[in-house]
């Protein structure tokens, strides 16, 4: 064979043993990507696992029916240290709702980041006019979640990450079938959730409420002669007349028959008609208005300042409340106490929340203009302001079974249009309604603890840090390539 063959021959051959190993790194590529993709293998070494969901959480992924739009409209740009680790800490956990759904044939979840301010008319085409907020869509009902749901706080500072049950606990509220349905109940001077009147009006709560996926309507008991089988809740906001005892026939058998849930807010100087009711429940609402001199009790317009918490781990409406140390603004309010002379085994778990400073008293001689206590006459002390009741089983059997839940607040003007914008009055009737209709679904996931690191040096220590950085790293580099270089050299 001539030599010139031998060499094309030789050629041939690399060139082929190239382009073979070619194929063969890009199929070695191509099988590891696949699999990566396909049987992807995840390991969470975190000390917390800060980056796994629960086998809760999957359990609810894999049953999803529905697909989830998630939008998140926070608008972090540096500047704010909170805003920036809520969006490192809500992205991670969306990334695992995604990658859990992300094969599912039934119900996947797709999250995407707006800006609203940037993006305004996307945002107005979504409904989206919010920053700093989580925003869960369906084809048939949508959830809002300011940011401060996804955290638990103390004295102002967050202490916990809670974001997993908190997006949990939502997700499975808007893949449900049903809308909770708040009725207001009218025919008797009520204020009304349609009514934009800064002091009767209730049309900002009504916003808050359907924001958070709830159904509000009006209810004359007058007409409609009963009570619709949708109520998950009926809310009586400041009567101006009393109820005709076949209504509160209605409610009472709505409670007791049917596992109502009632939330009564009573102004002073006012009759309801439903003092049976409440003394049923353990509740007495008294006809007085509360007089509160303790500098702390009263706001520079004279209004009444509550910031007196029971803590109730039971319910938990008090919670955030007492942790950030929030208090409630509102106009006149009347006594309500819980009935201490009721018979406790009767089924019902009653507990005062929320109450005056130990110098306020319950001033009777209101309506002649006669403000000062008369000893035997008003009650004085800790007077309460709202009570809850519980019934805990029905009438006359022994069964451990939830039945109706009341609650009674001592004024209905914490929750007007002029009202409602104070941070404290939104959280209470908020947590309130949610305690009632049980509207948080009690999930085994734990809150995650926020770890705080802090370096403290002094401007020495960190102009050698400095240094140490710019030119130590740099130049140990260096050195080990010289060493290299001489070696070889030699």
């Amino acid at each position: 064979m001539a030599s010139y063959d031998s060499f094309r021959a030789a050629r041939w051959i690399r060139f082929i043993n190239l382009v073979l190993q070619a194929v063969l790194f890009l199929s070695l590529f191509a099988g590891l990507n696949y699999i990566a993709l396909n049987h992807a293998w995840r390991f969470d070494l975190t000390e917390n696992r800060r980056y796994s969901l629960s086998a809760e959480t999957r359990a609810y992924l894999a049953d999803l029916e529905r697909n989830v739009r998630i939008y998140v409209t926070i608008t972090a740009d540096g500047t704010d240290e909170e805003l920036d680790q809520a969006r490192r800490d809500l992205t991670a956990l969306l990334r695992e709702y995604t990658y859990h759904t992300r094969n599912s044939t039934k119900g996947r979840i797709e999250v995407r980041t707006l800006d609203i301010y940037q993006s305004r008319r996307e945002a107005e085409a979504l409904g989206l006019d919010q920053p700093n907020q989580v925003v869960l869509v369906t084809d048939r009902h949508r959830r809002v979640l300011p940011i401060g749901e996804f955290y638990t706080t103390r004295d102002l500072q967050r202490e916990g990450f809670r974001g997993e049950a908190t997006l949990t606990s939502a997700l499975l509220d808007v893949t449900s079938a049903e809308k909770k349905k708040i009725y207001f109940l009218s025919g008797h001077g009520e204020m009304r959730p349609d009514d934009v009147d800064r002091r009767r009006g209730l049309s900002g709560l009504r916003d808050e409420l359907r924001q958070r996926n709830y159904e509000v309507a009006a209810l004359d008991l007058s007409i409609a002669r009963k009570i619709p089988d949708d109520a998950a809740l009926i809310v009586i906001a400041s009567p101006q007349g009393p109820l005709k005892p076949f209504e509160e026939d209605l409610l009472r058998k709505y409670l007791t028959q049917r596992a109502g849930r009632l939330i009564l807010m009573v102004d002073p100087g006012v009759a309801h008609g439903l003092e049976n009711l409440t003394f049923d429940w353990g509740v007495i609402v008294y006809d007085n208005v509360i007089m509160d001199l303790d500098p702390r009790s009263l706001t520079e317009t004279n209004d009444l300042r509550l910031w007196r918490f029971s803590p109730d781990p039971e319910s938990g409406i008090t919670d955030n409340l007492i942790n950030n140390g929030m208090s409630l603004i509102t106009g006149p309010a009347r006594v309500v106490n819980e009935d201490i002379g009721r018979s406790l085994d009767d089924g019902l778990r009653v507990k005062k929340l929320i109450a005056t400073s130990p110098e306020a008293w319950g001033e009777t001689s209101y309506r002649l203009r006669n403000f000062t206590y008369t000893p035997g006459q008003d009650l004085r002390g800790e007077l309460g302001v709202m009570v809850i009741s519980e019934r805990l089983k029905p009438d006359n059997l022994p069964l451990s079974v939830k039945g109706g839940r009341l609650a009674v607040l001592g004024t209905a003007d914490l929750v007007t249009n002029d009202r409602i914008i104070t941070v404290g009055n939104l959280n209470l009737f908020l947590a309130t309604v949610n305690w009632a209709v049980e509207r948080e679904v009690k999930l085994n996931i734990p809150v995650r603890p926020i770890e705080r690191f802090q370096l403290a040096l002094s401007a020495e220590e960190l102009v050698r840090l400095r240094l140490g950085l710019l030119l130590g790293v740099p130049g140990l580099v260096a050195f080990i390539g010289l060493v290299v270089y001489w070696t070889r050299r030699n």
